[in-house]
């Protein structure tokens, strides 16, 4: 647990995502959750002991299973965008050897089969304000790596927690992605308005500008190698080729070599199905 500026606090070092909390005079607001519920109740008592409020509030900041599948285990109201909830709607009640071989974290837990989803409760479809006797929260909707991606900003603090619009050390997630609308989202973190702000991204914890430029780089070379195989009328199966020089890019321990292969090869045929090949396959009568 590490404390990146007055009252506001990260952990990165659980599976999963990186989880934050912002502690005020009436309240605590958590982003994120670990998974496992027992990260989950140690992470709640740490908090408990830094002070705060009585009120209790969790934001999601997107439906990504490694960040909701802990939410029943935070045990407070849920705040997240709306395309979440539609995600949420489409999902069974119950995680149920759902196991896509995507990439995430939560394949690697065997226990977190049997996991009853808790969908978040309360919903915004832009932006919103938090005024809990400190420092403005922000929460404000940042599409891109997914729909419903948000942000959370404290800007008298100057600190802003992204998500997974940046990764650090990983390939991204792209199977519900919009590369272009990301790319877009990534040149918000370079303007001037959050120069010297502290970047937390959701796997990784601290990030740079440098981090965000490199990923701008990194999507405008996939989108590019998408959109000439679809231009040859290539199919989704054929991604796969896009693999290893796209692993190549990335500094990771050799043991998360197969999770990440499996989330860049899923990533990449669900973008080119849903963007591309589903677009120009011919109908089947």
């Amino acid at each position: 647990m590490e404390e990146i500026a007055n009252d506001i606090y990260i952990e990165d070092s659980l599976p999963g995502v990186t989880v934050g909390a912002i502690i005020q005079r009436q309240g605590t607001l958590m982003i994120d959750a670990p998974l496992r519920a027992e990260n989950a109740r140690s992470w709640k008592a740490k908090l408990l002991h830094q002070g705060g409020g009585i009120y209790r509030l969790l934001v999601n900041l997107d439906g990504h299973h490694d960040r909701i599948l802990g939410n029943r285990a935070m045990g407070c109201n849920t705040i997240a965008h709306l395309e979440t909830l539609q995600y949420f709607e489409n999902r069974p009640t119950t995680l149920k050897g759902q196991n896509e071989d995507s990439g995430s974290e939560w394949e690697n837990l065997l226990e977190m089969l049997g996991t009853r989803w808790m969908a978040p409760n309360i919903f915004l479809t832009d932006n919103i304000s938090i005024h809990w006797g400190g420092p403005e929260i922000r929460i404000e909707h940042h599409p891109g790596p997914e729909p419903g991606a948000l942000w959370v900003i404290v800007p008298e603090e100057k600190v802003v927690f992204i998500g997974d619009a940046v990764v650090l050390n990983q390939p991204p997630f792209l199977a519900r992605a919009d590369i272009p609308q990301w790319i877009q989202t990534l040149r918000l973190l370079r303007r001037v308005k959050y120069r010297n702000y502290t970047i937390i991204c959701g796997r990784g914890g601290r990030a740079t500008v440098q981090d965000v430029q490199n990923l701008q780089k990194y999507l405008k070379g996939i989108l590019g190698r998408l959109e000439r195989l679809s231009s040859h009328d290539g199919r989704p199966e054929q991604t796969g080729k896009f693999v290893k020089s796209l692993l190549k890019k990335h500094d990771f321990p050799i043991e998360f070599s197969v999770l990440y292969e499996h989330r860049l090869r899923y990533g990449l045929y669900q973008y080119f199905t849903k963007h591309y090949y589903s677009q120009t396959k011919p109908d089947i009568e």
